[in-house]
């Protein structure tokens, strides 16, 4: 494969001050791409806000003889979408590249879990990443090629104590992607979804001894391929962290039909679980269509 580079591309990304972010910040630019650096510069809580780190990104950056502009707006709110992706426009004329990395954190039991702790973590891990997407998706349909990545997590995909605000959120950008996966096929707008385990300020605490391991430079590469143009996958999911790296997948089971023109009893739904449960014949549906082809197939066969 030809080497992987970003020459007359723009991408814009999220929480890009620290972290993961800057690491795809500064290895895009390295690359040859144009990069807006958002970051509201708050506390790992969503607390706060300052330029510092945004600026620091953009100035090493700069300094190393990419390009690369800074962005202090939200992600939270409609307007500050809008104003992130006019950054980009506003400096180098396009977007071709959307990573949704913005995150806070604001963990509590399900049981002790306040609505304010909700509702902003949905506001800057779910509505954050439509916020940003969305005014960058018309613009990439206009063009015909955009390439988005949104952050999910294990915690979302396959629970977490403690994280019932974050999980919803998290899991909620799985669906968006795949959602838009599948209304930017005809675009060449490829979106995909990486669950990743790093050693960053919000997760630093919550690894322990394991952190050290978790280099967030793991993660970087897997990023730069699913942004680029080499990449043609979509509607895709990738756990990655300490130099491992998979695809997480929904699968469905053939299942358990009931006979024709019975409805079942809850006993047989009970005594047929197993069956239900059986994984060891099972379809990755691309969208609904493949849910529905699924039960009209086992109606036909049922006869």
């Amino acid at each position: 494969m030809s080497d992987i580079q970003f020459d007359g591309r723009v991408a814009v990304i999220t929480g890009a001050g620290g972290g993961l972010g800057k690491t795809y910040a500064k290895m895009i630019a390295a690359r040859g791409g144009m990069v807006v650096v958002n970051d509201l510069g708050g506390g790992s809580d969503g607390s706060g806000a300052g330029s510092s780190m945004a600026d620091e990104t953009v100035k090493e950056i700069n300094e190393a003889g990419g390009k690369a502009v800074a962005n202090y707006d939200s992600v939270a709110t409609p307007e500050g979408g809008e104003a992130i992706i006019k950054t980009a426009v506003d400096n180098f004329g396009k977007v071709d590249i959307v990573i949704n990395n913005a995150g806070i954190l604001r963990d509590k039991s399900f049981v002790k879990l306040a609505p304010e702790n909700l509702e902003i973590v949905l506001d800057v891990h779910l509505k954050g990443a439509f916020f940003v997407t969305q005014p960058a998706f018309k613009i990439m349909k206009e063009s015909n090629y955009g390439r988005i990545v949104f952050t999910a997590s294990g915690a979302g995909i396959f629970g977490n104590f403690g994280q019932s605000n974050y999980a919803a959120a998290k899991c909620g950008l799985v669906g968006l992607s795949n959602v838009l996966a599948i209304e930017g096929a005809r675009n060449n707008i490829k979106c995909n979804v990486i669950a990743p385990i790093a050693k960053t300020r919000l997760t630093e605490q919550l690894l322990g001894g394991l952190a050290d391991s978790l280099d967030p430079n793991y993660v970087t590469p897997l990023v730069i391929y699913l942004v680029s143009e080499a990449c043609e996958l979509t509607h895709e999911t990738f756990d990655v962290g300490g130099g491992r790296y998979a695809r997480i997948f929904t699968g469905m089971s053939k299942g358990w039909v009931a006979a024709k023109d019975t409805i079942p009893a809850p006993e047989d739904i009970a005594a047929n679980m197993e069956a239900i449960r059986d994984v060891s014949e099972y379809t990755i549906p691309e969208s609904i269509a493949g849910e529905m082809e699924a039960v009209m197939n086992a109606l036909k066969e049922r006869g």
